[in-house]
Order: structure tokens, then C-alpha cells, then sequence
């Protein structure tokens, strides 16, 4: 799969403040990636570069083959974007606003704007104000709106704040399903890690204003994850070393994948296994051993 964004040495400071320093990333075409980091990592900052609305300092940056500096118009052609303030017209309904941009994009086909409706399940809506629809409402509206004219790429800035455990899994639900209909490539930024777990092929992680890691769930358990922590549903006793969780669990370690296939051999031989599950395989679990690794690599080049 070919990459549809590139960034390579990228920084970004304002005044003395260093906002992004050394970023290099990668984005696949058709996947949908987390860019995830605390509040301040530069996280927005860097989506602004990708879509040429702020100038890097330094750094080579293509997004499907364009200069963000040079051809950022050519970029927002391709590119939808939303951010935390929804930039919807209150005043307007929903159907008018999606008319409103649709024109403002010279979006031709205009059945786009149904097809979206019903994708977010808006249709019954479509004719009230905008500025009487709930924070959840008004977040469907904002993706229809990015998506009006079928860009190749999606930026989506902290996408589910505000809304409740409903609405981010309707939210998600709905680009996970976009992304498998249309191939768009999703660019989703937040700080809420276990979130985007089921939702994204692969994570990028901020730390002190660059990418500490990037790769797929499972890439960066085998380098990160150095035992994993398995809970088996059996009837079998068990044995010295493992924990009794409950009655019926069992708590097990073991140092690979592999590990996990021999154990359950062991104990189909002559006990029943009912389920199984890894415990400590997370996107969290994850970012803080990357946190842990990034720090004390900072604190080893502080000493140097």
C-alpha cells in the first residue's frame, strides 16, 4: 500500500516555543490512522501543515504528491477537515448547510447530500436549525459536511469530545463504515486512547513535540510488549504461578503469542477451555511503554 502523506524532519515553531521538532510520519493510502498524544503534543499543529493553513520552519512534506507550502490549495481541494468548534451555520438547517457547502465545493452531484443524511441518520433532522442540535447532532453534521465532496483524505480533530459513550460509538461506527465503503483515508487526532483501539489500522504516538512511534497494533506489541498477561475461562486446577482471578479464571504469564497456543494444548488434553483473553495488549498499555522508552531516552541524551 502506497504512502498518501510523507513528512520527513518536520518543525514548527512560534516564537521561542517549540511547538513540533524532528516529525517524520507516514500515512498510508485507504487507512485509518490515530494520531494520539497529550494536550499540547502538536497534534493539531502538524494537521494544520499537512493541509498547508500554517508553514513548517523545515522539514519535506507531500500529502498525495503536494507541497503543503506551495500547493496547500490543491490539498483543501482533496482534503475534509473537522475540528473541535464544528463550523456549521446555526441560523441555516442541516440540509441547507450540506446545500451551502456542496456549492461552495461545486460538488455536482448533488444526491451526495442524501447519501450522507442517511449515512448519519440525519434525514429526520435535516430540516431543523442547526443551532438547535445536540453536540452529538451537530458532530454528524460537521463529518457530512467534510465529506460532501468525497475528499481522498479526512482530518479529524479530536472528534469525539463532548459526546457521550453513544455518540462516539455512533461517530466511530459511521467512519469506520465510510472508510470500508469509500477507501478515504482517516486522520483522527485525540487524546483518548482506548477510543480509537477498534477503529484504526494503525497509531502514530506524540511525545515532546515529535513522533515517538508510529505502526499497527501488533507491530508495536511484539517490540513493546515483552510478556503478556492471559486470562484463560477453564476447569483446569491450574498450577504454582498462576492466579485464581475468580472462580473458573485463570491468570497466566506468558512471553509470546506462541506461548499462549502451547498453554491452551496443555490444558485441552485433559480440561475444557471456555474463552480466553489478553489482558495487557492495549493502545494505552502501549503508549506509556512508549512514554517510559521515550523518557528515558531524553533523560540518557540530557546526561550525555
Amino acid at each position: 500500500m502506497s504512502n498518501i502523506i510523507e513528512v520527513s524532519g518536520a518543525a514548527k515553531s512560534f516564537g521561542k516555543e517549540s511547538v513540533l521538532n524532528g516529525v517524520d510520519f507516514t500515512v498510508k493510502k485507504g487507512e485509518i490512522l490515530g494520531l494520539l498524544g497529550p494536550n499540547g503534543a502538536g497534534k493539531t499543529t502538524l494537521i494544520r501543515i499537512l493541509n498547508g493553513v500554517i508553514t513548517p520552519d523545515q522539514g519535506t512534506i507531500r500529502v498525495a504528491g503536494f507541497d503543503p507550502v506551495a500547493e496547500g490549495d490543491e490539498i483543501r481541494k482533496i482534503s475534509g477537515i473537522v475540528t473541535e468548534n464544528a463550523g456549521l451555520y446555526h441560523e441555516m438547517s442541516g440540509l441547507d448547510n450540506l446545500k451551502f457547502f456542496a456549492d461552495l465545493y461545486k460538488v455536482q452531484d448533488k444526491s451526495e447530500i442524501g447519501r450522507l443524511l442517511k449515512l448519519f441518520d440525519m434525514e429526520e433532522y435535516q430540516h431543523r436549525l442547526a443551532g438547535t442540535y445536540s453536540t452529538g447532532m451537530k458532530k454528524r453534521l460537521a463529518l457530512a459536511k467534510a465529506l460532501i465532496h468525497k475528499p481522498e483524505i479526512l482530518f479529524l480533530d479530536e472528534p469525539t469530545n463532548g459526546l457521550d459513550p453513544d455518540g462516539i460509538n455512533l461517530v466511530l461506527s459511521y467512519l469506520k463504515k465510510y472508510n470500508e465503503e469509500t477507501g478515504t483515508t482517516i486522520i483522527i487526532c485525540s487524546h483518548v486512547l482506548h477510543q480509537l483501539e477498534t477503529i484504526c489500522d494503525s497509531f502514530a504516538f506524540m511525545e515532546n513535540h515529535t513522533i515517538a512511534e508510529q505502526g499497527s497494533l501488533s507491530e508495536l506489541t511484539e517490540k513493546y510488549i515483552t510478556e503478556l498477561s492471559v486470562v484463560i475461562e477453564t476447569d483446569w486446577p491450574g498450577r504454582n504461578g498462576m492466579d485464581i482471578v475468580k472462580g473458573g479464571f485463570l491468570r497466566c504469564r506468558v512471553k509470546s503469542k506462541r506461548g499462549i497456543s502451547d498453554l491452551l494444548k496443555e490444558i485441552l488434553q485433559t480440561h475444557s477451555v471456555y474463552s480466553v483473553s489478553i489482558e495487557n495488549i492495549s493502545v494505552e498499555t502501549i503508549y506509556f511503554k512508549i512514554r517510559e522508552a521515550h523518557h528515558g531516552q531524553n533523560r540518557h541524551h540530557s546526561h550525555l
